[in-house]
């Protein structure tokens, strides 16, 4: 019990401190001895433990005023529209901006990887993200892709209204994604 109140009590101070690069890493729950669930973590102590999933980021820095990004989370690296998953999704906080969810909670699977980025980015992370999957190989009969892209408000952090992820920002965390180690704190 003193567990739980100690760890209800460090959990909002650790969502408000400020991220760090990996370069200087911060210990993880399991590295204090804090065990997070009942099954032992994976290799990598990430998503990227699940067979087939990687993981690519694109960290884009510019100026004084411009920290963001985006993450790409692809399940497999094939055509995911050609060979779909399935996929459920649960909203924690419905202030966000997520697009995709209708069509995912319908048909219960994706047909895109999934994009996280700044909140003003959603819409061209999307755009990006269709022009990425029309580009493969099979898909020049397709007329409609469902897109899934959420977002992180890092309006604290980064000139937001900038909307600084670019195209090539998203291809590049598509095409540079990878099982292993998942880049943490300021990346993507």
């Amino acid at each position: 019990m003193r567990f739980r109140v100690m760890l209800a009590a460090l959990t909002p101070a650790a969502l408000v401190l400020p991220a760090v690069a990996q370069e200087d890493p911060r210990p993880r729950a399991r590295d204090l001895g804090i065990e997070v669930g009942v099954f032992a973590a994976g290799t990598y102590n990430a998503i990227t433990d699940v067979r087939g999933v990687l993981v690519g980021h694109a960290t884009v820095i510019s100026g004084d005023d411009v920290r963001t990004g985006v993450t790409a989370i692809r399940p497999h690296g094939g055509n995911l529209y050609r060979d779909r998953v399935p996929a459920a999704i649960h909203v924690g906080n419905g202030f966000g901006k997520l697009l995709g969810v209708t069509q995912v909670r319908e048909l219960g699977e994706l047909e895109t990887p999934v994009l996280l980025t700044c909140t003003l980015c959603v819409w061209r992370a999307a755009d990006a993200m269709v022009e990425w999957a029309l580009g493969m190989d099979g898909m020049e009969g397709v007329r409609s892709i469902n897109p899934v892209v959420g977002e992180t408000n890092d309006g604290g952090l980064n000139d937001i209204r900038s909307r600084p992820v670019t195209e090539a920002h998203v291809r590049a965390a598509l095409e540079g994604a990878a099982s292993g180690p998942v880049g943490e704190g300021s990346v993507g």
